[in-house]
């Protein structure tokens, strides 16, 4: 093993890239949040919940299915390259999205933003859990999402504003052309590849535990393992699909209920940025929360205080500007307690050698939340109305809270 360290101030250069790199990626996602399911019933005319809300249906399959061969791919081509890939494939989402001249071609943008996120992504994810090491797996984790996820509520905020003053296309997905082509630039010239960190960690575990046989399992073995077969990655799996549940909910349901509630655009923008911004920033101080207090406790109490946002904005506690910005806060807050410490509970209970694999299965079953989400906002809007969508998601995500604290252990090792 050549010279290389393990450890956040070790690798601070290349861990500052990624997650330059993973604003870039965050962005892209951004850049739906308010104006897409506006552009689906105001210039195409759609009127069913369903079919509007396809957009992020197709995104939420793509991505998830690409995450689950995203770890395979690394292992086997080196991250930096899987990387590379995942800019390529969406250098075309801006324009199809500013652009494309029917309700296809928005789908067929969130195909390529799927494909393109499910890659992108989880290397930016996998390639700092690789130069960490496990003592500073949740700063890690929290850094790199509040850093996506940042720019995604940013995004989502400066979107509104632009569509507030230009109308919904084509300007606000100018800043998508941005994005593209600078995470690519730094993809291909700046970021260095880290698998090397990971055979570095594998080998001093093995080391330290010299009886402990170590293997190199296929990808049908870790999504049984990762999926329902180790209670702890279980819980994990199914806490990851109800929180983006909410987030697949929210970011079809919230700008067509405000907009139907009297609030204008550019308050939905706020509500639309709110959520990202906070779960972004919040990670900031969840990711080192996690490596004190442990995993599980902000995994179960992140889940409750999303169900008082549901709460909040199902209830109508408030007028509907202030009950949206309160219930998105709070959403925001309970999913930035939630993300570090599910992505570093992964990391904790799978080995290195197949972690990546594990941590793609795991964000598998996570990003499929988007559209099991998408698709129960709009079946349960055409026939009950939106408001339900927010209350059934509310009642799945309390559910999901109590699995954790029923059925998860501990994984971090102090």
């Amino acid at each position: 093993m050549e010279n290389i360290k393990l450890g956040l101030k070790e690798n601070w250069k290349q861990f500052t890239l990624l997650v330059l790199v993973n604003m870039m990626v965050g962005g892209m996602v951004g850049l739906e949040r308010t104006v897409v399911p506006l552009v689906g019933t105001d210039e195409f005319h759609i009127q069913s919940d369903v079919v509007v809300f396809s957009f992020i249906i197709a995104f939420g399959v793509v991505k998830a299915c690409t995450n689950l061969i995203s770890g395979v791919l690394a292992d086997k081509y080196t991250r930096k390259k899987v990387l590379i890939w995942g800019w390529f494939i969406g250098l075309p989402v801006p324009f199809l999205l500013a652009y494309g001249p029917s309700w296809n071609w928005i789908l067929f943008a969130n195909i390529l933003l799927g494909v393109s996120q499910g890659l992108a992504w989880s290397m930016t994810v996998n390639m700092k859990i690789d130069l960490v090491g496990s003592k500073s797996r949740g700063l890690a984790m929290g850094l790199n999402e509040a850093a996506g996820y940042g720019a995604v509520g940013f995004t989502a905020l400066v979107t509104g504003f632009i569509a507030s003053r230009y109308g919904l296309r084509p300007e606000p997905f100018y800043l998508g052309i941005a994005y593209t082509i600078i995470g690519l630039l730094l993809s291909i010239f700046v970021v260095r590849d880290t698998r090397k960190y990971a055979q570095l960690e594998a080998s001093l575990i093995k080391q330290t535990n010299s009886g402990e046989e170590s293997h190199q399992p296929n990808l049908w073995w870790v999504f049984k393992e990762t999926s329902f077969k180790n209670k702890n990655l279980f819980s994990i799996s199914q806490a990851g699909l109800i929180n983006n549940l909410n987030d697949g909910m929210s970011w079809g349901v919230f700008p067509l209920l405000f907009m139907s509630m009297g609030v204008g655009l550019e308050g939905v923008g706020w509500i639309k940025a709110v959520y990202p911004v906070v779960w972004g920033v919040g990670q900031i101080a969840t990711g080192p929360l996690t490596d004190k207090w442990g995993r599980k406790p902000l995994i179960v109490w992140g889940m409750f205080v999303q169900v008082l946002g549901h709460i909040v904005i199902g209830l109508e506690l408030f007028d509907p500007l202030t009950a949206g910005l309160i219930g998105s806060i709070l959403l925001g807050i309970g999913t930035a307690m939630v993300y570090p410490a599910l992505l570093a509970a992964v990391s904790d209970a799978a080995h290195p050698t197949w972690r990546a694999s594990s941590l793609g299965v795991y964000r598998f079953w996570r990003d499929m939340g988007y559209a099991v989400g998408a698709l129960m906002a709009g079946i349960v809007g055409n026939y009950f109305g939106l408001i339900w969508a927010v209350h059934l998601a509310g009642i799945i995500t309390l559910l999901s809270g109590i699995v954790v604290w029923i059925r998860m252990k501990e994984t971090l090792k102090k």
